[in-house]
């Protein structure tokens, strides 16, 4: 058993407890130590157990995950059949899955600092007065609207099935300029629904693809979320200063290198 020290704590998952064990350890997430991290996640387990802490069956299943890994990397590889078919990485499916979840932690806490920081700040509420009477704003979308739609599309995929396309690497940049070509075409205030943009995709990397692209293109100010109604149904529209969002090449050119 390790003699790393867990502090028992409430986690929203399985996932959210093998970061919080890698990161305080200082681990590298692609050689992950199965064995150690094994023994300390049922360690947390018996734990919580002990004190009538009442664990979620997903907390189970990555137990049982951990420990499937686990055994096949202790089963023998012919060398031979290693040079004719060689066996992926046991943990490769467990690393994917871990950096997918830190991504969107990520993104969720950039998303909660700018909850904070909007309702921090003051504004005039006679600026509605500078609007003309014909001018209808619209009802104010949040990222925080977006992020819900697009993990309501993830839970439906869970139950069909996601195409998966072997050797394709779909990048935030492929994505930003795919957003490009279809906005291209239509005038300003035209727009898409965003839950169907993200239901076109075939694989989960492709909708966080498309989902950081559209961060990227508000952030921008080249696309609108807009939202008819409360509860209503998100749609990317596209904005006055879309032309002038990416001048040159050279400004695409930048945005690939942030996302490599």
């Amino acid at each position: 058993m390790s003699s790393f020290q867990i502090q028992l704590q409430h986690y929203e998952g399985p996932l959210d407890l093998l970061l919080d064990l890698i990161r305080k350890q200082q681990i590298n997430i692609y050689d992950i130590p199965i064995a150690k991290i094994t023994s300390q996640y049922l360690s947390y387990m018996d734990q919580a157990m002990a004190m009538d802490i009442e664990l979620s069956s997903e907390f189970v299943y990555m137990a049982a995950t951990l420990i499937h890994i686990k055994s096949k990397l202790l089963l023998p590889r012919d060398p031979e059949l290693e040079k004719i078919m060689p066996e992926e990485d046991p943990r490769q499916e467990l690393v994917d899955r871990l950096l997918e979840h830190e991504r969107f932690k990520g993104a969720a806490q950039m998303l909660e600092q700018k909850r904070q920081i909007e309702e921090a700040i003051w504004t005039n509420p006679q600026v509605d007065r500078l609007l003309g009477e014909d001018q209808d704003p619209g009802l104010a979308v949040t990222l925080f609207d977006l992020v819900k739609t697009l993990e309501a599309v993830l839970d439906r995929a869970k139950n069909r099935p996601i195409y998966e396309i072997t050797g394709e690497e779909v990048t935030v940049p492929e994505m930003i300029q795919q957003l490009r070509n279809v906005f291209d075409q239509v005038a300003t205030g035209d727009h898409f629904s965003a839950r169907e943009m993200f239901e076109r995709q075939k694989s989960r990397r492709a909708m966080i693809c498309l989902f950081l692209a559209i961060l990227e293109m508000v952030k921008r100010q080249a696309l609108n979320l807009v939202q008819d109604e409360i509860f209503g149904e998100i749609v990317l529209a596209r904005s006055e200063s879309f032309a002038e969002a990416f001048p040159k090449e050279a400004d695409l050119e930048a945005v690939e290198q942030e996302y490599k």
